[in-house]
């Protein structure tokens, strides 16, 4: 039963994560082809703006989460934001002029897995986790 809980809110994650992320590479391509910023900026941008999607699917859907929002939006935006500069970092050194000479969007793809596997562990187990419930107020 806990694996296939496990399993269940991993998939739950994934389709929220898909739509969110849908967010962040439209944002991505706008800024990087349309305005010509750097692709590792554009990428921080996306992500940022996907991931106040990700919170509220991620709140609601895939942890049925019922504690107060304050505390859960901050520690998702601080979860969020790791991925942001770890995404950042994977796409920096993956693209030209800084890294391997990558397509953005290829880069960014693999950043994207990355990112996926460890915010779903940090916001499981801290961000909407039962226990911090009681731990946290608004």
């Amino acid at each position: 039963p806990g694996m296939t809980s496990l399993a269940r809110a991993f998939t739950r994650y994934t389709g929220v994560g898909v739509f969110s992320t849908t967010v962040h590479y439209v944002i991505l391509a706008v800024w990087v082809d349309g305005a010509g910023w750097p692709a590792w900026l554009g990428s921080g941008v996306g992500a940022l703006i996907g991931a106040q999607v990700g919170f509220l699917g991620n709140r609601f859907i895939t942890f049925s989460h019922r504690g107060a929002m304050g505390p859960a939006w901050r520690k998702f935006m601080t979860t969020a934001g790791l991925g942001t500069l770890l995404g950042m970092a994977i796409v920096a050194a993956l693209t030209a002029p800084y890294g391997l000479g990558w397509h953005y969007l290829l880069a960014q793809a693999l950043a994207t897995g990355v990112v996926l596997v460890v915010g779903f562990a940090l916001n499981r187990w801290w961000t909407f986790s039962p226990h911090s419930d009681a731990e946290s107020a608004d």
